[in-house]
């Protein structure tokens, strides 16, 4: 559920104050070099200075980042925990800054049944780069068609399909929960 609206919702009261904040000032695009790999402190930097009247709300950005992630889409922990109490092997790849990655990381232990994790702001790779999917197949010893990337954002899905993994586009955990390729795991 990550949205930059979540925080700033709660410190700009005027609402077309923050649609123009979030289409201008710290918007997802913006965002999206802390992902690639960019230091937030240096965002952060760069953009205090393109902006020095909104300098204090944009340094809340990585003072209370956390506020940006509200909690785990409803049923999704549910459906992990369910395949690693069965022994079925765990991998991720996250498009995450390295500095969030940080922040958010420690307290979601839900990570932990997780073997291994591509974090693009660490590898400096996003998806859909291709790239990113490629390093992710040697790191987890797997064929990419052994494996099923399950990810909200359709792009990301054409991506790791058109490199042969198997896919499935996240709308809802119980729409994941019937995909026919987890059912059967699910059902164990």
């Amino acid at each position: 559920h990550w949205n930059i609206r979540h925080l700033y919702a709660k410190l700009i009261a005027d609402p077309e104050r923050l649609d123009w904040f979030l289409t201008n000032v710290v918007t997802e695009q913006w965002h999206g070099q802390h992902d690639a790999g960019t230091p937030l402190g240096e965002m952060i930097a760069e953009r205090c200075a393109e902006f020095p009247d909104e300098a204090e709300l944009i340094r809340v950005y990585e003072l209370r980042w956390l506020e940006t992630v509200p909690g785990p889409v409803a049923g999704s922990h549910a459906i992990v925990r369910s395949l690693a109490s069965q022994g079925i092997p765990l991998f991720a790849i996250t498009n995450f800054g390295t500095d969030t990655w940080a922040m958010f990381r420690p307290g979601e232990h839900l990570f932990d049944l997780f073997k291994d994790i591509v974090v693009s702001g660490v590898e400096k790779l996003v998806k859909p780069n291709p790239a990113i999917f490629d390093l992710a197949v040697g790191r987890f010893g797997h064929a990419p068609e052994q494996m099923l990337f399950i990810d909200d954002n359709a792009a990301n899905i054409a991506a790791a399909h058109a490199l042969g993994w198997q896919t499935h586009l996240f709308t809802d955990a119980d729409r994941l929960a019937r995909d026919h390729r987890l059912a059967s795991m699910l059902a164990r």
